[in-house]
């Protein structure tokens, strides 16, 4: 009996229902995990701590003082106030994404100036509760919008949409060259990945800009963010492919779709993030590209090198570690011969 129960189990394990099995088991748990990650982010977003500039000398007031802890009661948060000497400062503070709003108060007087391209949700969050806050206090209040998002992109989602693309048709783009190209050499390789994420990025910007008329680009500078987009998260699937195999889809899935967009600030911004996505999002590729797409969109001129510094790190990274083991990548060695 046990002789038997042995070979029945060296039989199943050698059959193709093992990795079917596992795949039954990941591909169940995944579907939870995928829903769930994106309900978690996204589903009830909570402001912790929004920063607001506030103009003059509103902190001495006694109307400025209530009506910011009135917002702060209202949104169940931190207001995070930075009190600066002149509005041209606190604009600029804007621009550099610093901050999400600006406070003004004179006399019964409130303005409070939002800013839907910083952060759409945040922007929504403030505007609802200002006037209930107001009218509490009994201030005449003001609320403007002085970096509004484009017509085209009315709820802010099209740069979260755009990035999503970017990031899942790059892995795709990986793993269809490990099974139609798997005798690809490693340079082939890296280089037919960096062939697809440059058209692939074009072809983006193309069908949001220039046929569907969403969103306004910088075609260069949008281009080469949704390229390089693409290619890091290529390599990412090379490099789990060479270190795990046939099963690298599991952690490249895990890492750029369960953690990685939801955590990008694309759909919800980040003051409203749990606060562990809201820190991690801005270190992987997802987020890092919704970064530095946001500036290049609505915020010319401000650019910061950070996001780009993260995907060039993920990517050469990912790359250098795809080239140093190589040997073990599936397909990498296995070139047909021609001739005789």
């Amino acid at each position: 009996m046990d002789d038997r129960i042995r070979h029945h189990w060296a039989a199943f394990k050698e059959s193709p229902f093992v990795p079917a099995a596992v795949l039954v088991l990941i591909v169940s748990a995944g579907a939870g995990l995928f829903a769930g990650s994106y309900t978690y982010a996204m589903a009830d977003p909570t402001p912790h701590r929004v920063p607001v500039a506030v103009v003059g000398v509103t902190h001495e007031t006694v109307r400025g003082e209530a009506f910011a802890a009135g917002m702060e009661q209202a949104l169940d948060a931190s207001l995070d106030l930075t009190y600066q000497p002149s509005l041209q400062e606190a604009r600029r503070l804007v621009e550099e994404q610093r901050v999400f709003g600006i406070l003004e108060v004179h006399g019964s007087d409130v303005r409070l100036d939002v800013a839907g391209a910083a952060g759409a949700s945040v922007a929504q969050l403030l505007t609802e509760a200002a006037p209930q806050v107001a009218a509490r206090i009994g201030v005449r209040l003001t609320v403007r919008d002085i970096k509004p998002l484009q017509r085209g992109d009315p709820r802010g989602l099209a740069l979260f949409y755009i990035t999503l693309a970017a990031v899942v048709m790059g892995f795709i783009g990986a793993v269809q060259l490990s099974v139609h190209a798997s005798a690809l050499s490693p340079w082939e390789r890296i280089a037919a990945t960096a062939a697809y994420a440059g058209l692939g990025g074009l072809s983006i910007v193309a069908a949001v800009d220039w046929v569907l008329g969403a969103l306004d680009l910088p075609v260069p500078e949008s281009w080469f963010i949704l390229a390089l987009t693409m290619f890091t998260s290529g390599m990412v699937f090379t490099m789990f492919n060479t270190l795990v195999g046939r099963w690298a889809m599991v952690p490249t899935w895990g890492l750029m779709v369960l953690l990685g967009n939801p955590s990008s600030g694309g759909a919800v911004s980040w003051p409203l993030l749990p606060s562990p996505l809201g820190t991690i999002g801005r270190w992987l590729p997802p987020g890092a590209s919704v970064n530095a797409q946001h500036t290049a969109v609505y915020f010319s001129g401000h650019q910061r090198l950070t996001p780009f510094l993260v995907l060039a790190i993920w990517a050469l990274g990912s790359m250098a570690v795809f080239l140093r083991y190589r040997e073990r990548h599936p397909g990498v060695g296995r070139r047909p011969r021609t001739g005789s």
